[in-house]
């Protein structure tokens, strides 16, 4: 059986067949770091670097380009509410992402483009536009023109032109030709960082960057694009617009991971149920956590809550439990090739809760050939169960999970719990008490204990 998955373009499952045989090329979304990550932030790396290891057990060399969106509205503001530079704001929420998914064992991507990096691919692909009528300048902005490519517009996320809204983009609509045009690049405003073009300074519009980056490391055309659903529309409708406009055949492929809630609410500071990885850490190792994000089917919608957490903790300690046991009694070996079941159930648009039960099934034989003295049948099961385990990245008997005692743990532990209490800190200075009392709160549960002092908030683990 060939892999298959379920493209977002034609909205149906298709048969992968890469551009050049034996090679994928695949860009994913990556972060907007105007804050920590949370845990729908960290399911999606997961997700993502499960495909990407099927695909290299598959046979495939892949190149994996992930973005850092370093630059935008919502990091300005967040840096202007602090009173500290934008730069420091992205760069400080970036190294948090880049520690949460190497905690959560989530292998590095080939390229990690920030935008600010791409300003002249960005004014190459612009000047495309503009020449051949897809774009305008106006007043210091350019905006693409939606009218231009009006038969195609919508596709992806199945919206007609005539039932859209303003792109909503830019203080400046008075500047567009029609309100739904969208923002390629916006004109310099005082006190905001800007680089210097052919039509002004200013800075990249959302969208734009991604194409510019997309392009330059995977080529014109490359197979996978990926991202969380909320993306589909505006960002990934406009990447496709301005990609396919300037003459490129853009990505073939559109994969989308369903969302991540909270006892059945959306994530948000105002309700103060944003779950942090620190949050579970007092919960969970991060194998667990890991097995628990990657376990529901990548496309469904997922909704945390402490049993189902829990539920995930018991489910990776048995397949622990058997490959701890059984390594004591054959040695650790070497992963085999996977069981066929397996393949067929991540050869089905990465069927991941299917490929768990053939997981589970084999460490239940495994378990009775131990029972029994069936050595033989032991060291089979084994190889199978690590083979599967290394697939979706949780094998035991990982280096990655083997040193992931808590003296390991606690210099990532202490990044990332720095990122909340400077978010605390700023709450307080903002006089919101409420969402600096949520935050101390969130750390407590977590198993953080802060502490006040006159020389700012200190922390320590709960012992026992």
């Amino acid at each position: 059986m060939s892999l298959r998955l379920y493209d977002t373009g034609t909205r149906s499952v298709r048969t992968f067949e890469p551009l050049e045989e034996g090679r994928v090329g695949m860009y994913v979304c990556g972060a907007t770091p105007q804050a920590a990550p949370h845990i729908g932030h960290l399911r999606s790396g997961v997700i993502y670097d499960v495909l990407l290891r099927w695909l290299r057990a598959s046979g495939y060399e892949v190149t994996f380009a992930r973005n850092v969106t370093d630059v935008d509205d919502k990091i300005i503001a967040v840096a202007a509410e602090r009173g500290v530079p934008w730069f420091a704001v992205a760069e400080g929420n970036q190294r948090t992402f880049t520690q949460g998914y190497d905690l959560l064992g989530c292998l590095p991507p080939t390229i990690e483009p920030r935008a600010t990096g791409h300003v002249p691919e960005m004014i190459v692909l612009m000047r495309r536009l503009i020449g051949n009528g897809h774009a305008y300048a106006a007043g210091g902005d350019v905006y693409f023109d939606v009218k231009s490519w009006a038969d195609e517009y919508g596709a992806l996320s199945n919206q007609r032109l005539e039932n859209m809204r303003s792109a909503g983009d830019t203080p400046n609509e008075d500047l567009k030709r029609d309100p739904r045009d969208f923002a390629l690049w916006k004109g310099a405003k005082p006190g905001e960082p800007s680089w210097e073009t052919p039509w002004g300074d200013g800075r990249p519009g959302w969208h734009l960057e991604c194409s510019a980056m997309a392009t330059r490391y995977l080529g014109p055309t490359f197979d996978i694009h990926g991202g969380g659903v909320d993306l589909i529309f505006p960002h990934h409708e406009n990447e496709i617009a301005q990609s396919r406009a300037a003459g490129d055949g853009f990505a073939r492929y559109w994969l989308h991971n369903g969302l991540l809630t909270v006892d059945g609410e959306k994530m948000s500071k105002s309700v103060g149920n944003v779950v942090l990885l620190p949050d579970l850490l007092g919960r969970a190792r991060p194998a667990e956590v890991r097995y628990y994000l990657a376990s529901a089917h990548y496309r469904s919608l997922m909704d945390y809550t402490d049993a189902a957490l829990a539920e995930a903790v018991s489910a990776y300690q048995r397949i622990e439990g058997f490959v701890t046991r059984a390594s004591e009694q054959v040695g650790a070996g070497s992963p085999s090739s996977v069981p066929s079941a397996f393949a067929s159930a991540m050869d089905d648009d990465l069927g991941v809760p299917q490929a768990l039960a053939v997981l589970h099934e084999t460490v239940r034989e495994g378990n009775s050939a131990l029972a029994s003295g069936d050595l033989d049948a032991v060291h089979g099961h084994l190889a199978s169960v690590r083979a599967m385990a290394g697939v979706l990245g949780i094998d035991p008997l990982s280096p990655q999970w083997r040193a992931s005692g808590e003296d390991d743990l606690h210099p990532v532990v202490d990044a990332l719990v720095k990122v909340a209490l400077e978010q605390r800190q700023a709450a307080r200075a903002r006089k919101d008490y409420a969402a600096a009392d949520a935050i101390r709160d969130s750390l407590s549960a977590a198993g953080v204990l802060v502490e006040d002092t006159p020389q700012g908030p200190r922390w320590e683990l709960k012992r026992g």
